[in-house]
Parts: C-alpha cells; structure tokens; sequence
C-alpha cells in the first residue's frame, strides 16, 4: 500500500462519485502492490462498473500520458503517493451514417 493522501489533479465528478473513487482505490491499494498497476485499474474499473453502469475507463501507473473523451460528470485524475489514477466513463461517438460523405456516388 502507498502511504499518503489522495490529492486531486482535475475532476468534474459529483463529490459523493469523487469519495467513491478515493476509497476504492485506498481499499484496492490495501490489496495489491503497487507494481501490479493492471491489477489495480481492473478491480477499480469493474466496481465502478458495478456501481454506476458500464463504460468506465481506468489507467494506473506511474508515469503516462493521456487525451481522453468522456462524458461529462464521470472523469477524475488523482494520485496516491507516486501512483496516478485516471477514472473516467468513455464517451460514446455519435453515430455515422453509413451513406454520410457518399454524394453523387451511384450504387
């Protein structure tokens, strides 16, 4: 487990989805090294797909980037000692039609 507060980089969660993020991932960190960075997204992707519906995204680690897409209310980036977390449910595209840019062709 790392020792340390949670500290906020950016997030436009509810406070309540916030506090969630930050005791599950005290909570996972009590079970898993923090070498196992996989491990630890899996089990906190899977219990805030539980929690609150699918679709969710979590990227683990010490040292990454990230350009992401999501929907508004579900995105928080935060880390635990030397250990960043990136929780966020992904944004659906809209859909395409599948004649769009297809003018003047004859099929």
């Amino acid at each position: 487990m790392l020792e340390g507060k949670a500290v906020i980089g950016e997030t436009d969660m509810l406070q309540t989805m916030q506090d969630d993020a930050l005791q599950l991932a005290a909570k996972t960190l009590d079970f898993f090294d923090v070498n196992e960075a996989t491990d630890i997204a899996r089990v906190i992707k899977q219990e805030f797909d539980k929690m609150y519906g699918g679709g969710w995204q979590c990227i683990v680690g010490t040292d990454f980037g990230s350009f992401v897409t999501h929907c508004y209310g579900s995105f928080i980036h935060f880390s635990i000692g030397s250990l960043a977390i990136l929780l966020f449910r992904g944004s659906a595209a809209p859909a395409i039609d599948e004649f769009s840019g297809l003018e003047g062709v004859k099929a």
